[in-house]
């Protein structure tokens, strides 16, 4: 099974640029989307459920803002929209699919980059999404977690971190935060296969950085250790960009 997550940028805008293309070549069975930016009856299904896919959208309340989708192949046992937390909820950032062997999550993280009160809400996000899916795993103990975390985990993760350490995405807190989370039983799926720098998931579209490879990873595939054993491989697709985020996946048995 190959699970995909991809942080469009504008579902619609996706759309215009080739993303049916991307689905004919990579045939995902699960596509985890971020930032859709539209309403339920903004986003057309029809050439999803052409290529055998059932659609579940979760958007946020302030229209061309945020939002998840989970576009999968199988249908899930059950669909949960949000985490029962109001103001993540009314943001559209987490979206839940259940199936009979594990459950797959597609999550947008806050990003603290427009100002100091994003960053704290960022921050409160972090410590409840923790708790969030730590009670979860309680439940459904096999978590699939694929989203736009907007943490750069580790050192190797970013272009030139000595010059991002006091930037949002970057911050020691947020690492601390990851690494604390990794803790509790977690695998950055991507790193279990490929320890190489300059492995990156997003650039900005300022200043040639995709031309340049001046990029960040912050697009993940986090899955539970009992999980661990089933994972053949996990990517990065640097090449198939129609976003300023490109797709990132696993093969799992």
């Amino acid at each position: 099974m190959k699970i995909v997550s991809y942080n469009l940028n504008g579902i619609r805008a996706a759309v215009t640029k080739g993303l049916y293309n991307y689905l004919n070549e990579e045939c995902p069975d699960i596509l985890c989307i971020q930032e859709t930016k539209a309403q339920i009856g903004q986003i057309d299904e029809v050439e999803f459920k052409r290529r055998g896919y059932k659609c579940y959208w979760f958007s946020a309340k302030k229209k061309g803002y945020s939002g998840t989708g989970i576009v999968t192949k199988e249908e899930p046992l059950h669909v949960e929209y949000g985490m029962g937390i109001s103001k993540y909820d009314d943001e559209g950032r987490f979206l839940r699919a259940d199936y009979k062997d594990f459950s797959v999550i597609s999550v947008y993280h806050p990003s603290g980059t427009s100002g100091d009160e994003r960053q704290s809400f960022k921050m409160q996000w972090l410590e409840d999404f923790t708790g969030y899916v730590e009670d979860l795993k309680k439940q459904f103990p096999r978590l699939i977690i694929n989203g736009d975390f907007n943490i750069c985990r580790l050192w190797i993760d970013i272009n030139k971190p000595e010059k991002h350490e006091d930037m949002s995405g970057f911050l020691p807190e947020e690492r601390q935060w990851f690494d604390r989370f990794i803790s509790l039983g977690y695998v950055d799926s991507f790193r279990l296969f490929n320890n190489e720098k300059e492995q990156y998931s997003w650039w900005s579209y300022r200043g040639g950085a995709y031309q340049k490879n001046l990029g960040w990873r912050i697009d993940y595939n986090i899955v539970t250790e009992n999980l661990k054993g089933e994972l053949k491989n996990a990517f990065i697709r640097k090449n198939l960009r129609y976003s300023d985020h490109c797709p990132v996946g696993i093969e799992i048995f």
